[in-house]
């Protein structure tokens, strides 16, 4: 399975490199050839370029769709964000050739929509993979570490944009946790933004949005979060002591990329799936965690 890949700003170069890593490690293992868009740029950005300039961000986003049909029909990126910016410019190109017309007049980049489908990897994952491939390759299956999980807003909603799974009540992250041996934990606010869009322009409301998450989490009795966002993943992990300064209550859970997890159900070292750059230690998984689990992450220690 090959497909063109969108490694975007913050995985590729920033706060998210742990999330590349895990994902090159584990797609090794199963089979998944992401061969990297030469050239790609910044995909557009949802806020910061669009709503300063949304022509230029789609001349952003849609060089890289035209760079991406080149490799495969299927573009494939990690970044929730990115997914979201890619998959509405795809569209937008797509449906109207006159703002097509207009973003290549105005700065002169060849773009596209057509040729190319913006996929995430949780969707490769589990409907090209399949869970059952997925199971196959677990060598130390993740039994009674209870994980809960959390997609953030922006890789189910809004509908038809692109999204693989039921925007209000997506299933794919909790059947995954199952197929790797963990007890999968319920989560209300899997789907709520954590606010991490606003930790510097409306920080009060980004730290009671985060506690709302991170407390029901722990209150559910969960070892740990998993989610496929690095915005989320950031904010959620290495924002956790900031928001547990300002609320005065302490959460202690690691968050970790869908594809750590997967690395340490399949074997992989914890150096190998970048979690040395985690900023909550992963000890606190311990806690009632099966032998095999404590055999592996106490390896992180």
């Amino acid at each position: 399975m090959k497909y063109a890949y969108f490694p975007g700003c913050s995985v590729h170069h920033s706060t998210a490199k742990e999330y590349e890593t895990s994902c090159l490690a584990v797609s090794k293992i199963l089979g998944i050839e992401l061969e990297e868009i030469p050239g790609w740029n910044c995909c557009g950005s949802i806020d910061a370029v669009y709503a300063y300039d949304p022509t230029a961000s789609l001349a952003l986003a849609g060089r890289n769709l035209l760079l991406a049909e080149k490799i495969s029909s299927n573009i494939v990126t990690l970044c929730s964000a990115c997914f979201f910016t890619l998959s509405r410019a795809r569209r937008m190109l797509q449906n109207d050739v006159s703002l097509r017309e207009q973003v290549q007049k105005m700065y002169n980049v060849p773009v596209s929509g057509e040729g190319v489908k913006v996929r995430h990897f949780l969707d490769i994952l589990v409907n090209d993979v399949g869970y059952s491939e997925i199971a196959k390759h677990v060598k130390v299956p993740l039994r009674d570490l209870k994980v809960a999980s959390y997609y953030g807003c922006l890789i189910v909603r809004p509908p038809g944009l692109g999204s693989f799974d039921d925007p209000e009540h997506p299933k794919s992250l909790e059947q995954m946790v199952v197929n790797l041996g963990a007890q999968s934990i319920d989560l209300p606010d899997k789907t709520r933004c954590c606010g991490a869009s606003l930790f510097i322009t409306h920080e009060e409301a980004m730290v009671e949005m985060t506690r709302r998450i991170l407390g029901n989490a722990k209150a559910a009795g969960a070892n740990c979060i998993v989610t496929v966002c690095p915005l989320c993943q950031f904010n959620l992990d290495a924002k956790q002591t900031d928001v547990e300064a300002h609320v005065g209550s302490k959460f202690g859970i690691p968050v970790l990329f869908s594809t750590q997890l997967m690395g340490l159900a399949f074997g992989l070292s914890p150096r190998e799936l970048g979690l040395n750059k985690n900023f909550v230690p992963l000890h606190s998984m311990l806690l009632n965690a099966g032998e095999q689990v404590v055999e592996v992450v106490v390896a992180h220690k």
